[in-house]
């Protein structure tokens, strides 16, 4: 029995006297690690082969790492972890409604880094599903693919979409007509383990919202149930997936 490809990680953080000691600790723990000092050399390393998480440093010179992530969240659709030394609830939520995993202040403890880094990878695990449960959705003429976390338009435009709101979203589409509140979402979608917030919930929603509402001002699909939560407001249909 072939045992399992080591978790490939990539560390991005300007400060050379952290990322190397972090990086030693990491590969001490079993991980592969590649560093890059910014987003440019990031960029750069994303070329080649994806890594399974990238750890990413917020303040460095150039490009930061909120514009990076938010990147790695709807283009590469990979998991983030975002390192910093600004713990303030409102930058921890800024991070999280951009689409990061977890978000881990500085001065850390590498241990329970490597804690949320397992965690975060077995939310972002996509086992491959059964036959009867490889379909698809269909809502109000909007379809969700989610092996290939796929979203289309009523006109069959692919709209792009975070890690974060397509789990928003499947949360909602098993759960039609429901009202979920923030509590249970929380759960549903990141687990409580990731110390998100309320607000971090409401940001979500208003992201997932762009996407899919003719009219943001007055959204007809997820509803605002006040005092309870938010509902999805359609009938969900399961599709066939599409094949290659």
């Amino acid at each position: 029995m072939s045992e399992a490809a080591p978790v490939r990680l990539l560390l991005v953080d300007d400060e050379a006297s952290l990322r190397q000691p972090l990086a030693d600790y990491l590969v001490r723990q079993g991980f592969v690690v590649r560093q890059a000092e910014d987003a440019a050399q990031a960029r750069s390393a994303l070329i080649g082969e994806a890594p399974d998480l990238v750890l990413l440093d917020i303040m460095m010179p150039g490009e930061d790492g909120l514009s990076l992530c938010r990147h790695l969240a709807e283009a590469r659709d990979l998991p983030v972890i975002l390192l910093t030394a600004r713990g303030e609830p409102t930058d921890r939520i800024v991070g999280l409604e951009i689409g990061a995993d977890d978000y881990v202040v500085k001065p850390f403890e590498p241990r329970e880094l490597v804690a949320r880094i397992r965690s975060v990878l077995r939310r972002a695990a996509r086992p491959a599903a059964p036959p009867e449960e490889d379909a698809g959705y269909e809502f109000e003429g909007w379809r969700l693919d989610p092996l290939k976390r796929r979203l289309t338009d009523p006109e069959g435009v692919v709209v792009p979409i975070s890690s974060a709101e397509f789990r928003l979203l499947v949360a909602f589409l098993t759960h039609p007509r429901q009202v979920l509140d923030r509590d249970r979402l929380l759960d549903m979608v990141q687990g409580r383990e990731a110390h998100l917030f309320d607000r971090a919930v409401d940001n979500q929603i208003s992201r997932l919202r762009r996407k899919v509402e003719r009219d943001r001002s007055d959204p007809r699909l997820i509803q605002t149930v006040w005092g309870g939560g938010y509902r999805l407001a359609a009938e969900v249909r399961r599709i066939a997936p599409d094949r290659p």
